[in-house]
């Protein structure tokens, strides 16, 4: 546990890469720590697109001031039409599900001497204009990759967190 604790604890948000580029072995690495991530009633509702080619870095660029210059971009993307939904509430478990997949890619990207970060602030309907095959999925977030520069460093704040027992009740 200590290892996981400790590369939890380690990552941080890369917004500032070198351009040493990311090994096609490591992306696979990355794509298949996503692929083992839990889901719900294991349906795996999300679907990725590693965008690598210099003119659809530049298309997906114009949708967000967040690339960071990344030679590597993982969009993600949640169907929710394929997602187990909470029959009790009707809740359906695409996002969730999306966002464990992002979690394993961003703590796997660190484990691997990679920085990323996870964007959501991009404007989904022009990347799906963009780019057609992303259509039908909630665009959760795009995962700028890359050897993180070793001029930057961990935002101030980033080993701030509130106190356990304010997050959490013992019942």
């Amino acid at each position: 546990m200590n290892d996981f604790l400790s590369l939890a604890r380690d990552r941080y948000s890369c917004r500032e890469f070198t351009d040493q580029p990311v090994e096609p072995q490591k992306i696979d690495a990355l794509l298949e720590a996503a692929r083992l991530a839990p889901t719900a009633v294991n349906k795996q509702p999300w679907h990725a697109w590693v965008v690598t080619d210099p003119e659809a870095l530049a298309k997906l660029n114009v949708t967000t001031r967040f690339g960071f210059g990344a030679k590597v971009v993982i969009v993600l993307g949640a169907a929710r039409d394929e997602a187990w939904t909470r029959k009790y509430d009707g809740a359906n478990f695409a996002d969730v599900d999306a966002s464990i997949v992002g979690t394993h890619i961003m703590l796997a990207a660190h484990d691997m001497g990679l920085g990323t970060t996870w964007v959501a602030c991009f404007d989904a309907p022009a990347l799906q204009e963009a780019f057609p095959q992303m259509s039908g999925y909630d665009l959760v977030g795009m995962f700028p990759l890359g050897y993180p520069s070793p001029d930057y460093a961990p935002a101030a704040g980033h080993l701030a967190s509130k106190k356990i027992d304010e997050l959490v009740d013992r019942i």
